[in-house]
């Protein structure tokens, strides 16, 4: 392995400026791109942070999917294999195999089945929350009141899955997905998704239930023949659950905070709704919610900015410091609802782009420019300086976002 200076993943956020990524990311993505660097878990690797060398990475079959994480506390790591808590599934694997499971669930997240499966529900919900609001207190959590019930909801909806028990597998969620705890604590979290799904699976094929996502699955895997076997059922299922309403819902909360302190691009975005599908794109661009990147391995030498990479050896690409790369976005630190761009990788990039994200896309068009309009003189409660972020989770986020509406 290369024995070049290691620096440290940059991880601390300047609290002035909340929604900017790590302000050491600038230098390196100048000065050193692609550089050898040392992970929240004490493992090493590559660090990327422009965003053409991020597209390759993501898109390079010699890097591959298949990967121990590097996100969590200093001195631990975790293997992906059965040793795991659950199979992430197609998520860690390569082609071929990638898009024969991933093939599995498609036709439920394209543009046309969530446009007529999913918007007259979410039109519905996004109404009675907004009611609910208007006649609650003037001041109100905004996480609480929309921008977690919402996801949930949906993915609820989509899965089949009882609403009722959105606080137990939320919970386990924020266990699972906390960086700031011990692996063991984290373990904990995923092993109750798991029994959770597991309970799910067998109430589903005791009862004959055939509603959602999660039925579907089920009789894909026992048909004769299937690929899929029970384990990565239920990995699946986990996966769906937890990725399916956390990610939005930490987007959703910190797009608000993004609209309640840019003032003008807030007008203009409730004088021209049309405007919208521009304006999630960029706010995927500016804030790039995925805190410590995503990795790949090496399954063979390449060269990657100009620097080697050896077999076996990590590569993390820091999309939130891609996505400010001068190179391709003109004044990528201000925010532009208006941008107009090819793509940004707040999604990710290529074959592994996120499976969810017209659901999420279809969740912020609906939910911000609704809230704006019910509510234009909404605004915040708190300073900024004081609206606790999650500086630990994989996702970054409000934790709590108090509102006057």
């Amino acid at each position: 392995m290369t024995t070049q200076h290691l620096i440290d993943q940059p991880v601390a956020r300047d609290p002035v400026h909340p929604l900017d990524p790590p302000a050491s990311y600038t230098e390196l993505r100048e000065n050193q791109p692609v550089v050898r660097a040392r992970f929240p878990n004490g493992s090493t690797g590559w660090l990327v942070t422009r965003f053409e060398e991020g597209s390759q990475v993501f898109s390079d079959p010699r890097l591959s999917a298949r990967r121990t994480r590097h996100d969590g506390p200093e001195g631990e790591r975790a293997e992906t294999g059965d040793d795991a808590p659950f199979d992430a599934g197609f998520v860690m694997m390569d082609e071929p195999d990638h898009g024969a499971y991933r093939r599995l669930l498609t036709a439920h997240f394209t543009p046309k089945a969530v446009q007529t499966r999913l918007q007259p529900y979410l039109d519905r919900i996004v109404a009675e929350h907004l009611d609910a609001i208007a006649a609650g207190p003037e001041t109100f959590d905004f996480v609480q009141a929309m921008s977690l019930p919402i996801p949930c909801l949906v993915i609820c909806e989509l899965l089949g899955v009882p609403y009722a028990d959105r606080d137990g597998f939320h919970h386990a969620t924020e266990t699972m997905m906390d960086m700031g705890v011990s692996r063991a604590e984290r373990d904990r979290g995923a092993r109750w998704l798991v029994d959770y799904v597991t309970a799910l699976v067998a109430d589903k094929r005791r009862t004959g239930d055939t509603e959602g996502i999660l039925a579907e699955l089920i009789g894909k895997a026992d048909a004769e023949g299937s690929i899929l076997t029970e384990r990565q059922l239920v990995g699946l299922g986990v996966l769906l659950l937890f990725a399916g309403h956390d990610t939005t819902a930490a987007m959703m909360g910190l797009s608000t905070l993004t609209l309640l302190t840019h003032t003008e691009q807030r007008r203009d975005l409730i004088e021209h709704p049309e405007r919208i599908g521009t304006a999630i794109e960029e706010l995927m661009r500016y804030l790039t919610i995925v805190q410590f990147g995503l990795g790949r391995v090496a399954v063979a030498d390449l060269e990657l900015g100009g620097a080697h990479i050896g077999r076996g050896e990590l590569v993390v690409v820091a999309m939130n410091a891609a996505n400010r790369d001068p190179r391709v976005f003109a004044d990528p630190d201000a925010l532009d609802l208006d941008r107009a761009m090819v793509r940004h990788l707040g999604f990710g990039y290529g074959v592994h782009a996120c499976l969810g994200q017209n659901v999420a896309r279809a969740e912020l068009r609906t939910v911000l420019p609704a809230l704006f309009r019910r509510f234009p003189d909404l605004r915040l409660a708190t300073p900024l300086a004081e609206v606790p972020m999650d500086f630990t989770g994989t996702n970054y986020g409000v934790r709590q976002l108090m509102v006057t509406r």
